[in-house]
């Protein structure tokens, strides 16, 4: 990993719900304030650093106050947009006690895939990478559905953008140890 990271200038990193939620009830403070210090010695290093980040639903689910994770796609998304204010607002606060600032990029898939919105995002994460802000990226759940029905898109996400800046390294941060045929947690018979 160091080597990789040796010899690469532009770092996606995606953190993974489990990496940044308290079991999936609401924010990992601590945990975001871990991840903020480390992009932060990143960036000291001359590294231009991309934020993709899980976290939103469980943030809402916990500001709505309800017991458990909702199964209907309409009630995700309220919690993707209500979560989403608290995700953001972690990071903002974490990465402005080491003096960087951060945007908020709300992206589908159809945004990456459409020719003139991929270029118009492609630009502007360029255009805060050069102004030195930490791009915080995540699906614009509540518009888009595919992350809420499957599994790992945010990955996909990851990769999509990281095509898209041409980063040299994507870090994919999980508690999933390697790559899969399915999410293990829930197909025991995945490979």
């Amino acid at each position: 990993m160091e080597s990789l990271l040796k010899n690469a200038h532009r770092v996606v990193v995606k953190v993974g719900s489990a990496l940044v939620t308290n079991d999936g009830r609401g924010l990992d403070i601590q945990a975001i304030e871990r991840w903020a210090t480390q992009i932060a010695e990143l960036q000291k290093m001359g590294r231009e650093v991309i934020l993709v980040s899980s976290g939103a639903i469980a943030e809402g689910v916990l500001r709505l106050g309800w017991e458990k994770r909702p199964s209907h796609v309409h009630q995700l998304q309220a919690a993707a947009a209500v979560g989403q204010m608290g995700l953001v607002e972690a990071y903002e606060r974490h990465f402005r006690n080491h003096g960087i600032g951060t945007a908020q990029v709300l992206l589908t898939h159809q945004n990456l895939t459409d020719r003139e919105q991929y270029l118009n995002a492609r630009m502007t994460i360029r255009e805060l990478l050069r102004l030195g802000i930490v791009p915080v990226i995540n699906e614009n759940d509540t518009v888009a559905t595919d992350e809420i029905t499957s599994i790992g898109d945010n990955d996909t996400l990851a990769a999509i953008v990281t095509c898209c800046i041409h980063a040299d390294l994507l870090v994919l941060l999980s508690d999933i140890d390697g790559l899969y045929t399915a999410n293990p947690h829930t197909h025991p018979d995945a490979k």
